[in-house]
Order: structure tokens, then sequence, then C-alpha cells
């Protein structure tokens, strides 16, 4: 990222339900980081399934931003309606002899044989990497579209974790980009609309921090620059559960009844170290005292006020 750039931020939401803390907390440090160096803050419906996500969910999100005074600067077009976009950087990759059809079903991905990480992720051995014209057409069955990686290790100084490598050939192998009933995938499109928003710093869940090299390599195949990356702890309730959409008790929906938003702003600032004692707090009177060095690196245990 170019020192003398304005900061380009993002919160990009899946509308499938309504807000819970974690999600408030990301969006609440991506607005903090831009708008404390006085950039803009561009937001992003991630609707690429459209049977779990809807505009009515999509327009309750907006609502609880502006409540919460995360105010953004530009909206860009919603993940379903960019279908002809992805198509086009698909057809790149493709020209370029980087896709490749695979047949593997899921259960063969995940079976014990397969090759796994530490942590239980798959790595695709390139089952289909080389198949002949005759054994592909001996599936009766449509093919998901992988994207070839090459053996080489992708580094980023994470604003939060530190240093991260991945070698994307032995850490994760060739990844898909289009799925088998043609949905074009996370990793392709959160790509494209980063690199023509003209991102610079995205900032989300530390459980995503695997995915920067992935989206760094595509990166470097579309001509896009590599943005800054903050990836930060997972906020947990009070009893240590990972909060999930599921909890009503902490979602957006129940909190407006009987919270200002002030109150979540300072418990989020109070939870993640950049307030040392609770105190209700605006969003914008935050902005001025952040601090990447004051959060706290580890998952963040929320502190309920009141």
């Amino acid at each position: 990222m170019e020192a003398c750039k304005t900061p380009v931020g993002r919160f990009a939401p899946t509308p499938s339900g309504r807000m819970h803390l974690g999600n408030v907390f990301a969006a609440l440090i991506a607005w903090l980081s831009v708008k404390s160096r006085n950039g803009s803050f561009v937001l992003r419906m991630e609707d690429l399934d459209v049977q779990r996500t809807s505009e009515e969910f999509a327009s309750q999100l907006r609502d609880d931003l502006r409540w919460l005074g995360l105010s953004w600067d530009l909206e860009t077009p919603a993940q379903s309606t960019r279908s002809a976009v992805y198509q086009r950087y698909w057809e790149q990759l493709r020209d370029a002899d980087l896709l490749y059809p695979c047949y593997c079903t899921r259960s063969q991905l995940h079976s014990v044989n397969a090759p796994h990480l530490s942590d239980g992720t798959y790595v695709y051995p390139g089952t289909c990497r080389n198949l002949s014209d005759a054994q592909k057409s001996a599936f009766q069955r449509a093919p998901a579209w992988r994207v070839k990686v090459p053996d080489k290790d992708y580094c980023l100084t994470d604003l939060c974790q530190g240093v991260f490598s991945q070698n994307l050939s032995r850490d994760c192998g060739d990844f898909v980009v289009q799925r088998a009933d043609g949905v074009f995938v996370y990793q392709l499109a959160v790509t494209v609309d980063d690199g023509e928003a003209g991102v610079t710093e995205v900032v989300r869940g530390v459980d995503l921090l695997g995915s920067a090299p992935r989206q760094m390599y595509l990166q470097e195949l579309f001509g896009f620059p590599h943005p800054q990356y903050g990836h930060i702890p997972l906020l947990v309730a009070p009893d240590g559960r990972r909060l999930s959409k599921r909890d009503k008790d902490l979602d957006l929906g129940t909190l407006r009844l009987h919270k200002k938003p002030e109150e979540i702003i300072g418990c989020l600032a109070h939870s993640c170290g950049l307030l040392e004692a609770y105190q209700p707090i605006s969003a914008a009177e935050l902005a001025g005292d952040f601090s990447w060095k004051k959060l706290k690196m580890d998952n963040i245990k929320l502190q309920i006020q009141g």
C-alpha cells in the first residue's frame, strides 16, 4: 500500500440475518482504522448465496450501521449482481491456461485418505489437474473449476497477527473459483470486488487469515495491488462461546431495544483494549485515538455493561 494514498477500507457482510456483536466489532475496527486517517469506507453486500441472503436483511443491516454511527462513503454493487464481471476475470484465467475442471465429490475431498493440515483443512492433491479428454467425458456431472497454484510462498505482515506465510502448493493446493452449479466462489469474487473498488485495507476476522495468500495470488494474476490486511481476534460471548447469528441475545435486533449505540460501542472498545475503562462513546469520538497497538491479539471475551 502506498503511504501517500488515501486509505480505503471496507465492510463486506453477508445479509443472511441480523448482525451480532461479532459482526459489529469487525465493522467498527475496519471503520476506525480508515476514519482515524481520514480515509474512505466502502460497504458491500456479499450475497453470492442467494438462497440464504435477502434484500430485507441487507436493508436491516444498513439501518443498523447508520444507528451505530458507522456511515459509509460508497456502497458498491452486491455480489449477486456481478456474475458477468466475475465471468470476465474467470475467462482471463482460462485464457492463461490456469483453470481446469474438477469432478471430485465432497466426500472424496474430505476423505481420511486425503491430505490434511493439522487444523483439519484438506489440501487439494491435484486429482483432476491432468485428466485426459476421455476421462473428463466419462463423468456424468458438471465440474467445479479450479485455478492452478504455484509452488510459491505468499507472505504478509498483518496489522494484528504479524507475519504470516503460506505456500499455496503445499498448504492449500489448487482451489475452486467456480462451483459446479456455476456460482463464482468467495475467493474470486472478493478479490475482484476489492480490486475494482480500490480497497487498500482489508479488516476481517482471524478465521479468514488463511484466505489472504489465495487472494494475493489472484491479485497478482488480475493486476491488482496487494492491500494491507488486518485479521482481528474473534469476539466471544461472556460464557466463551463463539458468536453466531443464531444467538439472538447478542444480535442488534435485541440489543437495540435496551441499549444506546454509544453503550454498545463502549462495550466493544473496552472489551478489545481500545478503552481502559468502560464508558459510553461514539464511533466518531473513538476514531480520534484509535491505534492498532492497543488491540488485544487473542480471542476477546465480550464484557457486557449494564
